[in-house]
């Protein structure tokens, strides 16, 4: 097998909540200059395809806090099959990369359990991994967790909106400041804006809720690396490295290779050279 700075490797990015496929763009242009192929899966519901609530663009934004998401209905199943679908695609390169970011590690995790023959390698860019609980919110309830920000962000009830909803075009100062200092407080100032205005409001309900079981024959096979950020402040440290120590934990035979990346939960906006370099060590 060749190696991650092959020619020959296709990466596969997996986006995380609220974000699509294009926010991978810088990332994928910097390893485009390094010789690196790479596509990017948009989840169901995320990207250009992403439906809004009815309200969302109007003046005030009517309805925002109740109406139930057209998203409610997407399972995990069907954001597994996505990530399956890229897979099947990117098999002609002869070796396969799989990059998950925070909640995108749920549904990545599931496409390399149903098909580890498609994955060389998974990489969880501050993300989700299952191995140890398997449920996103197992981990965002922890004590480790306590020190994440962002929890005010989340509008409404998300059992009936059948989502996690969030509000990148308030008007309210204090809101988007909280959106800036839990996923983007390391970019300029002046790029913030732009930023937040391409996130889609609705995660569906069922990413974070949905158990997500991995076996050491399938998911416990594949070669894993955990791209830890150090100052992420919506999945803090101890959080992601709770994730790692309970995988290693329970299937010790093959351990994550670590590394630390500098800033926040979201280096494709802040730093996406070094996170292509990180990605081709």
């Amino acid at each position: 097998m060749t190696d991650s700075s092959s020619p020959g490797t296709v990466f596969v990015f997996v986006h995380g909540a609220w974000h699509g496929s294009g926010q991978w763009a810088a990332t994928q242009r910097a390893l485009a200059g390094l010789g690196a192929a790479s596509m990017a899966v948009d989840l169901p519901g995320h990207g250009f395809d992403a439906p809004l609530p009815s309200g969302y663009l109007q003046p005030g934004q009517p309805g925002l806090l109740t109406e139930k998401s057209a998203l409610a209905t997407v399972t995990m199943d069907d954001c597994a099959e996505a990530v399956l679908d890229t897979l099947r695609q990117a098999c002609r390169h002869p070796r396969v990369v799989l990059v998950a970011h925070s909640a995108g590690g749920g549904p990545a995790s599931l496409a390399a359990e149903r098909a580890p023959e498609l994955v060389d390698e998974i990489v969880y860019l501050s993300a989700f991994v299952p191995a140890g609980r398997p449920r996103f919110f197992d981990f965002l309830g922890s004590p480790e967790n306590a020190a994440a920000r962002g929890q005010s962000l989340n509008l409404g009830d998300p059992g009936e909106l059948g989502a996690v909803r969030i509000n990148p075009l308030s008007q309210d100062p204090a809101y988007v400041e909280e959106l800036r200092q839990t996923h983007y407080h390391d970019i300029p100032l002046d790029r913030f804006d732009r930023w937040r205005s391409a996130l889609s409001p609705d995660l569906p309900l069922a990413i974070p809720a949905t158990p997500v079981n991995v076996t050491p024959q399938r998911w416990g096979r594949v070669p894993r690396t955990f791209l830890r950020c150090a100052d992420d402040r919506a999945l803090p440290a101890a959080v992601q490295d709770l994730m790692i120590a309970e995988a290693d934990q329970a299937m010790p035979f093959n351990p994550f290779t670590v590394r630390t990346l500098p800033g926040s939960h979201s280096p494709f906006a802040a730093r996406p050279r070094e996170l292509a370099a990180a990605l081709l060590p």
